[in-house]
């Protein structure tokens, strides 16, 4: 009977606080992403470690970190929160008056290429949906699908497991991108004349560039790799050298839109580019879930 006097005693809207914080290790962005003022979350926190005797979080140079109490209830209390959430939502869902938050892991393909047009499509049909859209780069995907903690996740391979569900979202081709006006640009690329470049890196990339070397190998040449740069760095590093990128041709399509840059098809057949959006199958036959996953696929149709 403890347990049932314990749970008697707490007030349920202090979890949904506690996940919060937990999820944004700020006070700050948990207040935002509950639409409540901040001095209500720190009531509301000191008030939950009155309760549970701890401390819960102590504040860091890198945020809210949680005790080890914390981290214990972490999962049960995100589950019994991902379930509720459910249970409420029941059989049907109804974007235009949804108040709800998605959490979508996405690789840096999918954040150039994809987020900006889908966060338009969720906002033309549920306008109080939230997408909370996080880079996949360090995280555990399975692990985190498996938690809660994330609804979807685009990467560029379905995530290992029955448990889990994907759905590929589309397929692009390898292309070479230079800066406009670049020497190489005067005739057409060939083998030779690419591995005579010295060819920019992109290290948060996370594509297996193996194929290129490999070609190159053959024919007693090889790729040069200069410097290695993340994405973000990429465009403004391509127009400012004569360094050449392999990237994806939707992705070298979007940094075309910013920088004066040009694309130019490999010397080679490359394998095909693949965005894959995997989730927990526990979410198959959610309408929310179902919605959500439709939306992107169709926006990825249009693209």
């Amino acid at each position: 009977m403890h347990w049932a006097m314990r749970l008697r005693n707490l007030d349920l809207n202090l979890l949904l606080v506690f996940d919060a914080v937990l999820r944004e290790r700020s006070v700050v962005r948990a207040a935002d992403s509950l639409a409540i003022s901040q001095p209500a979350v720190s009531h509301a926190l000191n008030r939950l470690r009155h309760t549970l005797k701890d401390k819960l979080f102590v504040r860091t140079p890198d945020g809210m970190s949680p005790t080890p109490r914390a981290e214990q209830l972490a999962l049960p209390v995100r589950k019994a929160l991902n379930e509720l959430q459910l249970a409420v939502e029941g059989d049907t869902f109804e974007p235009s008056t949804a108040d709800r938050r998605f959490t979508i892991a996405v690789n840096n393909y999918a954040a150039v290429v994809a987020v900006a047009p889908i966060l338009a499509a969720v906002r033309a049909q549920a306008p109080n949906v939230r997408l909370s859209l996080v880079p996949s780069g360090t995280l555990n995907l399975g692990d985190r699908l498996d938690r809660g903690e994330l609804d979807l996740a685009m990467s560029g391979s379905a995530i290992a497991g029955e448990r889990f569900a994907s759905e590929q979202l589309i397929e692009d081709r390898f292309v070479a991108v230079l800066r406009s006006g670049h020497p190489a640009l005067r005739k057409k690329l060939t083998a030779t004349s690419l591995a005579e470049l010295q060819h920019l890196g992109i290290s948060s990339s996370g594509e297996n560039l193996e194929f290129a070397d490999s070609f190159l190998k053959a024919r007693k040449s090889a790729r040069f790799v200069a410097s290695d740069v993340p994405y973000l760095s990429a465009g403004a590093v391509l127009v400012q050298s004569n360094l050449v990128a392999i990237l994806g041709r939707k992705l070298a399509m979007e940094f075309r839109r910013a920088y004066p840059i040009e694309i130019r098809e490999l010397p080679f057949k490359a394998p095909v580019l693949h965005s894959v959006m995997s989730w927990h199958r526990r979410f198959d036959d959610v309408p929310a879930h179902r919605w959500l996953r439709s939306t992107i696929v169709g926006t990825f149709a249009t693209l």
